[in-house]
């Protein structure tokens, strides 16, 4: 077990920041679990138990916490019951097995949080050896287009871990807990987040192969056939008549999935016809799992990479490049009548 004696950085700087613990030596990397050392000079609440709750809010839960500093459960509890008792104020509430901030834990943990990631950028620690990226991203395009390529990433930069969540919600860098995002749209602020556009977004409609045969009037055959739709984005249908100018009927029937890639599954198993974004679908089109008799329009809006704005990570840096190279390289969809 690693002790603050045994720990080269730890005697240096007396620091329990886990990922801040990284010694070089030669041509090898040590790496060093949390190092929990005391302060007794300090007036200020300790780093331990400050680190110890800032993981607790960005993680969520005691365990995950624990497990992120290499520590037990209790430990992580202890350290935040201690600093409750230092600060002389409630920082979470709740029962014990669904624990919540309090307000003033909300505020803490966002300030703890930027604090800490300005500490590791000022040291360079993604600089030294391996690095974790957290990256937010929107379901679907992480399973049917960003995982399918990130081979090519970890090719190369072996030494970047990512780590990838499922998100569609605000971005919000200082209780998020990650380095990077993915989004579609507009309307970010700019003033405190570096937008990089990497790829437009093109959607249609997409069906079984089998439903199109002997299919004479295609606009008539949608018409005719189950509407599908995801519970993430039922404008789909709207918005796709209104790029085109293709005038649809009330459906006869709708279905509705909690998922894009439930809908596109859907799809492609003859359940009707859905409107997917060229992205989600490619290679389903190229294994003939799904045919896109009108082609794909664009819907003017583009996939976005967003970082804070100023942020030095090199691993951040990287994988916002790589995601515009990979841009690059997507074919645009077929034309109408390409795709059947």
């Amino acid at each position: 077990m690693i002790t603050a004696a045994s720990s080269p950085l730890a005697m240096d700087l007396s620091f329990p920041i886990a990922s801040l613990l990284r010694w070089r030596d030669g041509s090898a990397n040590r790496f060093y679990p949390p190092v929990f050392v005391s302060f007794p000079h300090m007036k200020s609440p300790p780093l331990n138990a400050l680190y110890a709750f800032e993981a607790f809010a960005r993680r969520g839960g005691m365990t995950a916490a624990a497990d992120e500093l290499c520590v037990t459960h209790g430990a992580v509890s202890r350290q935040v019951r201690h600093l409750e008792q230092r600060l002389g104020v409630a920082l979470v509430e709740g029962p014990k097995t669904r624990l919540r901030l309090t307000e003033a834990g909300l505020d803490l943990a966002d300030q703890l949080t930027t604090a800490f990631r300005s500490i590791e950028t000022a040291v360079g620690a993604e600089d030294q050896g391996a690095a974790t990226l957290h990256l937010s991203c929107l379901g679907s395009l992480a399973m049917k287009w960003l995982i399918p390529r990130l081979a090519g990433f970890h090719a190369a930069h072996p030494e970047v871990q990512v780590r990838i969540a499922e998100s569609s919600a605000p971005v919000d860098f200082r209780s998020g807990g990650f380095d990077l995002a993915i989004r579609v749209g507009r309307g970010f602020d700019q003033d405190a987040i570096e937008v990089t556009p990497f790829m437009h977004q093109f959607h249609g409609p997409v069906l079984a192969p089998a439903l199109l045969l002997g299919a004479a009037d295609v606009v008539a055959l949608l018409a005719d056939l189950p509407r599908l739709q995801s519970q993430s984005y039922p404008q789909a249908w709207r918005e796709w008549q209104t790029n085109t100018g293709v005038s649809l009927p009330e459906p006869k029937t709708t279905r509705a999935f909690e998922h894009n890639t439930y809908m596109i599954e859907a799809a492609a198993a003859g359940l009707g016809a859905a409107v997917c974004p060229w992205a989600f679908v490619a290679e389903d089109l190229a294994k003939g799992r799904l045919v896109a008799p009108f082609g794909f329009t664009a819907t003017g809006s583009s996939y976005m990479v967003l970082r804070p704005k100023g942020s030095r990570g090199k691993a951040a840096a990287w994988f916002r490049d790589w995601l515009v190279e990979q841009g690059a390289l997507m074919p645009g969809p077929p034309e109408i009548g390409a795709a059947a």
